[in-house]
């Protein structure tokens, strides 16, 4: 017999990044996946093997007919998120949804309409703020008094296309794939952003969109930012999934290297705490401190539910994300600052 205090979850797409979700939702408390759907339906029933899930659909609307769930976890490709959010919110079922949103801003606020009016829940399932290294930074941020300044780097050689050649045929890549991470953290770290200016480049042959990044960010505190993203570069370490984040204010410094060490300089007294993510026995270095983020969204997703709450990154939240992705598009388009 099912457990009634367990909330049953369907996860729809079945691909590259889908496979911690679904290890992370065997960490998670008071909620489970019992339901997977892919229209490759072969995939699905492998998928369904692996991790010893119940039910098996090829069509998300059968799904959600016969699954009696709780809620949608969506992972498939961005351009397949409004229908199915959509969907989620026409059958009164609560949604979590991949990043990016969506591709557009008019598909974006779409999705967080119809979840509105229908008063279904929607969270982005973005990961960067979730890591343990960036929410201790947060904490260490509130000894630093007013910041004035930010600095977000990725600067990376990996062949991220290896493990999801679409990215290679995408029109505009890095700022919709990774800016929506970097900037969300510039967001979390030091607030709003009032305008913008932003330079792209495409450097690596074969590919549409565009590889390199790097923004101004005026925060409306006053503060600066600069937000830089490469998937073009030759480091002598390669950081690859790591970010490098620095802030200064009023009363000192902290930054996160990457090695996990969080330095804090307050007022030349400095401490430098390790805050290296948790391995969980699944996880598979150098990326657990994503894999570990996805337990942290998806317990606040299913405590969320539990209490009522709005989500940390509801849909509401991620459109001032997603409008900082388009507003550096028409920047660097435009050549001015927006």
């Amino acid at each position: 017999m099912a457990d009634a205090s367990i909330l049953r979850g369907g996860l729809i797409g079945c691909g590259f990044f889908a496979r911690n979700h679904l290890h992370a939702w065997r960490e998670v408390k008071g909620g489970a996946i019992t339901a997977v759907c892919d229209v490759d339906l072969e995939r699905a029933e492998a998928t369904a093997a692996e991790f010893d899930i119940p039910e098996v659909y090829a069509d998300a609307e059968t799904m959600l007919q016969l699954g009696s769930l709780d809620f949608f976890d969506i992972v498939t490709q961005p351009a397949g998120h409004r229908p199915l959010v959509e969907l989620a919110a026409r059958h009164g079922v609560p949604v979590i949804c991949q990043k990016p949103l969506a591709l557009s801003l008019d598909d974006a606020r779409a999705m967080v309409g119809a979840c509105r009016e229908a008063r279904v829940p929607l969270m982005v399932h973005e990961n960067f703020r979730w890591q343990r290294p960036m929410r201790e930074l947060k904490a260490a941020a509130e000894e630093l008094g007013e910041l004035f300044f930010g600095r977000i780097t990725w600067r990376s050689g990996y062949d991220v296309y290896r493990d999801q050649p679409y990215l290679a045929e995408e029109p505009r890549f890095i700022l919709t794939d990774l800016g929506v991470h970097l900037l969300d953290l510039a967001r979390y770290f030091l607030g709003e952003v009032d305008q913008l200016s932003c330079v792209t480049s495409r450097v690596r042959p074969g590919i549409r969109g565009e590889d390199v990044a790097t923004l101004l960010l005026r925060m409306r505190s006053g503060a600066a930012c600069v937000v830089e993203l490469s998937y073009a570069s030759h480091p002598e370490q390669e950081p690859f999934p790591r970010t490098r984040v620095l802030l200064e204010g009023t009363a000192g410094s902290a930054s996160l290297d990457l090695d996990y060490r969080l330095t804090l300089n307050r007022q030349g007294r400095i401490i430098r705490p390790h805050v290296e993510p948790h391995r969980y026995a699944w996880a598979t270095p150098p990326f657990h401190a994503i894999q570990e983020s996805v337990v942290a969204i998806q317990q606040h997703w299913i405590d969320c539910l539990r209490s009522g709450a709005t989500p940390e990154t509801s849909g509401e939240d991620n459109l001032r994300t997603l409008e900082l992705v388009f507003s550096a598009y028409e920047a660097a388009e435009s050549g001015r600052v927006v």
